[in-house]
């Protein structure tokens, strides 16, 4: 009898697990970068363990999950995967720092048409990279081939983060009042997020990769694919450092809905932002979203960060020393409005 662990059946029915044997090893010198004093188990195992650190309180624990969407399409096309694993753990790492909490660990859960080791491996090193950036360790994952539920050469990401905040901690709005300030932490483009809207104005899908990798004008010589891209700032370490010196009333990751949905859920009853357009530094793959697909600038603010990833409120007195911290720590904040009393959570003048 065969012990070997492999059927040639399941191969006659699509699925290798001698690729994933390889994928495994060959996206473990990713995770190794990843690994934090509270990691107890190795990759491999049937659960990720993780030992909670000691000096908290009261320990919350804050969890987020999110995928990348359709941004893989872009990852296709341009035959580039390194970089949409870092979208992944940005988009779940941001939401649970909007809490104040440490992210800890993260999953991913990769499905395919077709398990190729090195394409496989690829996405993981840029989930790896993610998560070194969020100070998070990769405790483990879920790779699964489902030929003929997807195309050979695709896949769709998604996963989750666990983090931590002592509760007399968690960042809530209830001290928010008239006349704090609304602090902006710039993007690095659309991030993660209206993709099919993106992919219609551009008509993405008959697309040549040629096309995509051709410098543009607009966009200030880099090409439409290198633009789009372009992975979501990972904002947990800036932040962290600024809630060790500031009290911070607020936190929004501006994903989808832009600003007219993210930021009302950082603001109380009663009260909004106030911000002047003119103010928002829009990257140009917004103006030339805008120009190319004809969309209304209602629209724009509602479906894209504008050239705002993240904003955060402080008492108009800290603001300075807000804007201090934050630039040492490489991001290149700015004021971009007030809080007023106001029925409308967000205003756009």
């Amino acid at each position: 009898m065969n012990t070997k662990s492999y059927s040639e059946a399941y191969k006659d029915a699509g699925v290798d697990i001698t690729a994933g044997y390889k994928s495994v090893e060959l996206m473990k010198q990713y995770v190794a970068r990843t690994m934090t004093a509270g990691v107890a188990s190795g990759l491999g195992g049937f659960g990720g363990l993780f030992e909670l650190p000691e000096g908290y309180k009261h320990p919350v624990l804050v969890s987020g999950t999110d995928g990348v969407g359709t941004k893989l399409k872009i990852s296709f096309l341009m035959e580039k995967y390194d970089t949409v694993g870092i979208d992944c753990v940005a988009m779940c790492v941001n939401d649970v720092i909007c809490c104040g909490a440490k992210p800890l660990f993260f999953l991913d859960y990769i499905a395919c048409g077709k398990n190729v080791p090195e394409k496989i491996a690829d996405i993981v090193k840029g989930v790896a990279e993610g998560c070194v950036q969020s100070d998070s360790a990769l405790v483990g994952g879920e790779t699964a081939e489902m030929p003929g539920f997807y195309p050979e050469d695709e896949f769709d990401l998604a996963g989750f983060s666990v983090g931590i905040v002592d509760k007399e901690n968690i960042i809530d709005n209830n001290s928010m009042e008239e006349g704090d300030v609304v602090i902006a932490l710039p993007s690095s483009g659309v991030h993660s997020n209206g993709f099919s809207l993106v992919r219609k104005v551009f008509d993405i899908d008959n697309i040549s990769k040629d096309e995509l990798e051709k410098p543009l004008e607009d966009l200030n010589g880099k090409s439409l694919g290198e633009t789009l891209l372009t992975p979501t700032v990972i904002y947990v370490k800036p932040i962290l450092k600024l809630l060790e010196q500031v009290t911070v009333k607020g936190i929004s990751h501006i994903t989808g809905g832009g600003f007219y949905e993210n930021i009302p859920r950082s603001i109380p009853d009663g009260f909004g932002a106030k911000i002047k357009m003119d103010d928002v530094r829009v990257l140009p793959i917004f103006k030339l979203i805008q120009k190319t697909g004809n969309v209304s600038t209602h629209d724009m603010f509602n479906t894209y960060n504008m050239g705002v990833g993240m904003s955060v409120v402080v008492k108009k007195e800290d603001e300075a020393k807000a804007l201090e911290i934050l630039n040492a720590n490489g991001v290149e904040a700015y004021h971009l409005g007030e809080i007023i009393k106001s029925d409308d959570k967000v205003v756009l003048e």
